[in-house]
Formats: structure tokens, C-alpha cells, sequence
């Protein structure tokens, strides 16, 4: 078997997935404690959705970058997300229902209007779970990856006594005088920077259990915040790499593995908090 890892290595497609899968697992570990502390589990979901709408738009318009329309518009809905609060007519929680299911049903609908290639199903399924994408990335891609996810980490880095005092208790960091809706703005940003980035690696259907698995995991062991986010980085960063190379070594679907590495650690650490 590690023969077999020393010779897939040797093709740069495979070195391409391993970098990009450790970058955005460890991104979405990150943000992903703060959207289950917040209670925003949900909103990868939904602006995944979102995603896989824009994907299909510029599929359509046969753009060969689609990061240029895909990442402001999962952008600008993560803003309009985040707006969705008590004070309006649509709640947070309908607002993200009505967003994920009109999105994917648009762009399912456009891709089979306008389809793109003779096997619709095929990009539909890629697209969904990220069959396929992560092993066809080109070294421009990777690199979009690695800037983005150094700007994530940097942004999580420089203002995380902020994010922390905005992820336990808002009300208390908005008295001591943050401001603590600029700083769920660029959670939410972030986010949806992760969302995007996340697609090649799980899809749009499985990008919810990168950023919500090791949170959950890594809570089953740890009581403290940094705790909580180091254990989390970790565990998220082993399980995709061994999920990419399980997926290489016997021809499963890579999303899917990643994520069945995910949920089979979150028993193992779930087993282990009882004990323990």
C-alpha cells in the first residue's frame, strides 16, 4: 500500500488534491467551531447551494474562470444571510431554507435547459458531491487556493479574541464596544470564501459535514475555545488527507470518502469523551 502512495504521488494531480484538500479542510475546521457555537450550522448548507447555483449561470456563460462570478455571489448572499435577523419579515432559518432550495432547483433547471456537455447527470452528480473535481485541478486553481486560504487563516489568526468574544456572547462584546456586526460580516465572508473553495473538494450536497464534523468531534474531548479549534484543525486535516488517499487507492468517490472518515472519527471521539 505505500508503494502504492509513493507512486500516485509522482503525479502532480494527486499532489494538487492533497494540497488543496489539507488548505480547505483546515479552513473550514476554523470557521466551522464559530458557526456551531452560533448556531449557523446550517448557513454552509445553504450558501453551498447558492454555489452550485452560480456554478451552473457560468457554466452556461462558459466562463473559464467561474471563481469570478461564483465567489461574489455566494458573497453577497452570505451579507444577505446575515441581515436575516429578528427584525425581519423572513427569519434566519426560513430565509436560508427558501435561498438553498431556489438556488439549487435554478441552477439544476439551467443546466438541463442549457446543458453544457451530452452527460448532464454526470456534471450534476460532480458538481453535487466532488466526484471528480479535485483531481482535475489546474495549478492555477491551486494557487487561487492556497492565496485564499492564507487569507482565511491570516483573518481567523489577527482577529480571534474578536471572533471569540462575538461567537460566545454578542450582547456582552457589543457593551465592551465591538462591533460585533462588522466582525459576523466577515464571518460570514470568510465563509462563504470556504464554501466556495470546499466545492472542488466535497460538492455542494457534503460541504455542510467538512465544516461541521470536526467541530463536533473535537467538542466530545475539549471544554476550551483554542481546544476546541486546534483539536478541530487537526482531526479535519487527517481525515481528508486519509480520505483522499483512500478514494485514490480504491475508486471511491472523494467527497463521500472524506466525509465517512469525518463521521466514522466523530464516533471514535464521541466513544472516547464517555470514557474519558
Amino acid at each position: 500500500m505505500l508503494d502504492k502512495i509513493v507512486f500516485y504521488l509522482q503525479y502532480p494531480f494527486v499532489r494538487y488534491a492533497l494540497i488543496v484538500g489539507v488548505l480547505i479542510s483546515l479552513c473550514s475546521s476554523l470557521l466551522g467551531v464559530t458557526l456551531v457555537l452560533k448556531r449557523f450550522s446550517f448557513i454552509g448548507d445553504g450558501l453551498s447551494h447558492v454555489a452550485f447555483g452560480a456554478m451552473a449561470i457560468a457554466a452556461v456563460l462558459k466562463m473559464t474562470n467561474n471563481m469570478l462570478l461564483v465567489l461574489p455571489i455566494t458573497v453577497i448572499s452570505a451579507v444577505l444571510l446575515l441581515r436575516t435577523g429578528t427584525n425581519t419579515r423572513i427569519k434566519g432559518d426560513a430565509a436560508i431554507a427558501m435561498i438553498s432550495v431556489g438556488a439549487m432547483a435554478f441552477g439544476y433547471l439551467i443546466m438541463n435547459i442549457f446543458p453544457t456537455s451530452a452527460n448532464v447527470s454526470g456534471d450534476v452528480c460532480s458538481t453535487l458531491f466532488g466526484s471528480t473535481s479535485i483531481l482535475t485541478l489546474s495549478i492555477e486553481e491551486v494557487w487561487l487556493c492556497i492565496i485564499l486560504s492564507v487569507i482565511v487563516v491570516v483573518i481567523f489568526i489577527v482577529f480571534y479574541n474578536k471572533i471569540f468574544a462575538v461567537t460566545f456572547d454578542e450582547n456582552f462584546s457589543m457593551a465592551t464596544g465591538t462591533n460585533a456586526g462588522a466582525y459576523n460580516l466577515l464571518i460570514a465572508i470568510t465563509i462563504a470564501v470556504i464554501i466556495v473553495l470546499a466545492m472542488n473538494l466535497v460538492g455542494s450536497l457534503l460541504i455542510s459535514a467538512l465544516v461541521i464534523f470536526p467541530a463536533l468531534s473535537a467538542m466530545r474531548l475539549f471544554n476550551s475555545f483554542k481546544g476546541v479549534t486546534v483539536f478541530s484543525a487537526v482531526l479535519s486535516v487527517i481525515s481528508s488527507l486519509l480520505g483522499i488517499f483512500i478514494s485514490i487507492l480504491a475508486g471511491t468517490p472523494v467527497g463521500s470518502t472524506i466525509v465517512a472518515v469525518d463521521i466514522i472519527a466523530f464516533v471514535l471521539c464521541y466513544i472516547a469523551g464517555l470514557v474519558l
